[in-house]
């Protein structure tokens, strides 16, 4: 993959810190559920690879409380259904709403799908197939 981007005036998310009690463990969950793979270690963090050019860099944090945090994945539609069933395998309930009051069942928002789940850290997962349409 080049080192130029595409869009040269534009400001794109690179990657980003998320802190986990375990980085292996919240890592490899993600990647899961997403059907992704851990990368190596780079330093001290762990990296998921979300194929758009943005890492997930897992960081172990046991010395302080971790603030819950939200990350929202658009996924393709025909990987949808493989990502509820991979959550499902694993035992971790689903919920159609971010506040987690509709266990085991999907949202259609924006005329696509979206789940949102807790990964082990208590962080609030989403997936969509849509993009929300903002004003």
């Amino acid at each position: 993959m080049s080192n130029t981007r595409q869009y040269p005036n534009a400001v794109e998310l690179n990657h980003t810190v998320v802190h986990a009690r375990d980085r292996a463990l919240s890592a490899e969950f993600l990647a899961v559920v997403l059907g992704l793979e851990v990368g190596a270690p780079f330093g001290p963090f762990l990296p998921v690879d979300l194929g758009n050019g943005v890492t997930l860099d897992y960081y172990a944090m046991t010395d302080e409380p971790i603030q819950p945090q939200h990350y929202a994945f658009l996924v393709p539609e025909e990987r949808f259904d493989g990502a509820i069933a991979r959550l499902e395998a694993v035992g971790v309930t689903y919920y159609a709403d971010p506040h987690h009051c509709e266990p085991g069942r999907i949202n259609r928002l924006f005329g696509g799908r979206g789940a949102y789940f807790a990964d082990p850290d208590g962080h609030n997962m989403e997936i969509m197939t849509r993009l929300y349409v903002r004003p």
